[in-house]
């Protein structure tokens, strides 16, 4: 598993899901796990008009939080376990180890 590696990249991951309609559409794919959804469908469960939903799912991309695959005509998104992973591990890696 990579390590985020500073302060700024672990900010832009947590400012990306700093949107209720990012973190709606993280938490769907997260929840539809590693096949994740086409476009259509995440639509169709937030009722997000196509034209927004695409700046979010592009925002969550850009912060390495969603990947896209392009298969035939459709582009199916999922969320990045890894990058996921990573950004709890980030924020819990110093729990309780006090402070100097």
């Amino acid at each position: 598993m990579n390590a985020i590696p500073n302060e700024t990249i672990a900010a832009d991951i947590l400012g990306a899901l700093g949107n209720e309609t990012r973190l709606q559409v993280f938490r769907l794919l997260v929840r539809a796990g590693r096949d994740g959804m086409n476009i259509g469908q995440i639509q169709d469960h937030l009722g997000t008009a196509p034209s927004t939903l695409a700046h979010h799912i592009q925002t969550l991309v850009h912060a390495g939080l969603v990947v896209q695959d392009k298969q035939g005509r459709e582009v199916i998104c999922s969320a990045n376990f890894e990058t996921m992973e990573n950004i709890v591990a980030y924020l819990t890696d110093e729990c309780c180890k006090g402070v100097c």
